[in-house]
């Protein structure tokens, strides 16, 4: 038998709610349309990096249809992607689960992350080029900072410092960055760090970076990124001292 019109209709329906992913049930997770693996993986990613779903903690595909509605192609998809970036961690045999970075790690993240942010902040000083994805993530961190919106301001710095590595428009150096995009995103949410100091010196601290590409100031574009660099990473070791001795 032809399709009727009366299953087209129903069949739209069916893929409406899918995109949309609008929760029915108690506990699920709502989500606004977008693709349907992109909204949840959005989702996930939030809640890892911002500590809602804790170091240790296990996510595996059943908990993910679970609490999202969707089917587990989707929530396999998703896992694959966060673990590929490393806001997952999994072995074999293993359920996937939030990674704890030791300092040792925090170290040679932050090694990788001076290396590749100090390369671009030096060749953008010398075109004179602030991005303007820069700018507008300083604007979204100082907003955030006034309203000492802690979540806010760490989804601004990560905006920030990835600002850095597209102004450069170089694909290679977006792909090896991205390598290493999900434990600097765990660093900056799981260790809360910005609260070690005021919102004001992180800000500070970015437009020290922006005033010396804006002039040209190769040399001194780079210590300003490295400068900054080397804060973080004392705020973050601090943070894990801290919980430690905790």
């Amino acid at each position: 038998m032809g399709t009727t019109a009366r299953d087209r209709r129903r069949g739209r329906r069916v893929v409406e709610r899918e995109r949309c992913c609008v929760a029915t049930t108690t506990g699920q997770f709502k989500l606004g349309p977008s693709s349907l693996t992109e909204a949840v993986f959005e989702s996930l990613r939030g809640r890892i990096i911002n500590g809602e779903i804790a170091p240790g903690e296990k996510v595996t595909e059943q908990r993910l249809t679970s609490e999202y509605g969707v089917a587990r192609p989707t929530a396999k998809s998703c896992l694959e992607r966060l673990t590929a970036l490393g806001l997952l961690r999994r072995v074999a045999h293993k359920s996937a689960v939030v990674p704890q970075l030791g300092a040792a790690e925090i170290d040679d993240l932050f090694f990788s992350r001076t290396t590749f942010e100090e390369a671009a902040t030096g060749h953008l000083a010398t075109l004179r080029r602030v991005p303007a994805e820069t700018e507008r993530a300083q604007t979204q961190m100082e907003a955030a900072a006034n309203r000492s919106d802690f979540a806010e301001q760490v989804q601004a710095d990560i905006a920030f410092h990835w600002s850095l590595i597209h102004g450069l428009g170089s694909e290679r150096l977006t792909r090896m960055y991205e390598m290493i995009s999900g434990e600097i995103h765990l660093t900056m949410g799981q260790f809360a760090a910005h609260r070690r100091t005021t919102p004001s010196t992180v800000v500070a601290e970015h437009v020290a970076v922006m005033t010396a590409i804006g002039a040209g100031d190769v040399d001194g574009a780079k210590a300003a990124i490295a400068d900054h660099l080397a804060r973080s990473r004392e705020r973050v070791l601090a943070q894990l001292e801290s919980a430690e001795q905790g």
